[in-house]
C-alpha cells in the first residue's frame, strides 16, 4: 500500500496525522515538505494552491482531498495534476461552525448592538425602538450545506428567510429563487444579505455597486464565502454612502488584508480574520480515510469535485 501525504501549514500537520491514524492506524503518513520517496504517495490531502505544482512530481498519485468545503485554491494555476480525481469535505462541525457565525452577526444587526455599543462609549443610557424579528428579512446567496444550515438556523428563530442559488432548489421554510431574475427580486427584499456561494467565475464579484444599489436602503452585509465574492471599494463606498449599515466581513482579496485596508478601522465593518469556522480534523478524517480505501479499490469515491460547476 501507499503512502498518504498531508500538505498545510506546519501547525495543522500533526493533527490531521493524528486524526487520520486515529481512524485507521496502518495508514502510512508522510508530511510535507518529507514525502520520501516519491513513488510511493498514492494520496495527497492538502490544502493551498502552493502544492499543486509538486504534486505533479507523484507519479502513482490516485487522488487528492481538498481539507475544506471550498475548492477555490485547487482551481488556481497550475491546478491538480491531469486526471487525478479531486474530493472535498462535507463536514457537520464546519457546516455548524459557519451557521453559528453568520447567525451570531445576523443577531448582531438585527438587535442593534453597534447602535448600543455607541451608546455605551457615549454614556448615554437611552432604548432603541425594538426590532421585529418577523418583519427582518435574510437573503442568503448560496443554498448549498453551509447557506442551507444557516437558512434553516435563522428560520428557526422567526427571520423571513430567503436563497438563492444558481439552479433550482427545495428547502421546507425557506423561500428559494434562482437565475439571474431570483437574484434581483431575492436582493430588493433583503434587509439582511449573507453570502456563503462557492467561488466561481460566475460568482466572482456578485457584490458589487450594482447588487449591493438593489438592496432596501440601510441594509447589511455578512459575507462568509470568499473575498473574490466581493469588490470591496462597492462595499466601502456603499457604506460611507449610508446605503448600507453595516458589514460583517469574514473573506478577503487579499490574505491577509494589508494593515492600511480601511476595513480595520471603518466604524460600520465588523471583521474576523477568515475565521467563521475551521474543518476539525478529527471530524473530517473519516471521511478522508473512507475515499483513501475507496481509491486503493477503484470504488466511487465520495464528494467528487465537478469542476466544471466549480465546487
Amino acid at each position: 500500500m501507499g503512502a498518504v501525504l498531508l500538505a498545510t501549514k506546519p501547525s495543522g500537520l500533526a493533527m490531521w496525522r493524528d486524526a487520520l491514524l486515529a481512524v485507521d492506524p496502518a495508514l502510512e503518513i508522510r508530511l510535507w515538505p518529507d514525502w520520501g520517496r516519491e513513488e510511493e504517495i498514492e494520496s495527497a490531502v492538502i490544502w493551498g494552491a502552493q502544492y499543486l505544482a509538486e504534486l505533479r512530481r507523484f507519479p502513482d498519485l490516485r487522488l487528492i482531498v481538498s481539507m475544506g468545503a471550498g475548492v477555490d485554491h485547487l482551481v488556481l494555476p497550475p491546478g491538480p495534476p491531469p486526471g487525478v480525481p479531486v474530493a472535498r469535505l462535507k463536514d457537520g462541525m464546519l457546516t455548524q461552525g459557519m451557521a453559528e457565525w453568520v447567525l451570531l452577526n445576523v443577531l448582531r444587526f438585527h438587535r442593534q448592538d453597534p447602535e448600543y455599543r455607541a451608546l455605551q462609549a457615549a454614556r448615554v443610557w437611552e432604548e432603541l425602538p425594538p426590532p421585529e424579528t418577523a418583519k427582518r428579512r435574510i437573503g442568503i446567496l448560496g443554498l448549498g450545506e453551509i447557506g442551507g444550515a444557516a437558512a434553516r438556523l435563522c428560520a428557526h428563530l422567526g427571520f423571513p428567510v430567503m436563497g438563492w442559488s444558481r439552479r433550482p432548489k427545495d428547502q421546507p421554510g425557506i423561500e428559494a429563487l434562482h437565475g439571474a431574475a431570483g437574484l434581483d427580486a431575492m436582493l430588493a427584499r433583503s434587509d439582511i444579505l449573507v453570502c456563503l456561494l462557492p467561488l466561481t467565475p460566475e460568482t466572482r464579484g456578485i457584490i458589487n455597486a450594482r447588487t449591493l444599489g438593489l438592496l432596501p436602503p440601510g441594509a447589511f452585509l455578512i459575507n462568509g464565502g470568499r473575498g473574490g465574492h466581493a469588490v470591496q471599494e462597492d462595499i466601502l463606498a456603499a457604506l460611507d454612502s449610508g446605503a448600507l449599515a453595516g458589514a460583517a466581513l469574514d473573506v478577503f482579496e487579499p490574505e491577509p488584508l494589508p494593515p492600511e485596508h480601511p476595513f480595520w478601522v471603518h466604524p460600520k465593518v465588523f471583521m474576523t480574520p477568515h475565521a467563521a469556522s475551521f474543518t476539525i480534523p478529527s471530524s473530517a478524517a473519516p471521511q478522508v480515510v473512507e475515499n483513501i480505501h475507496r481509491a486503493r479499490d477503484g470504488r466511487p469515491l465520495i464528494n467528487l469535485v465537478d469542476f466544471a460547476a466549480g465546487y
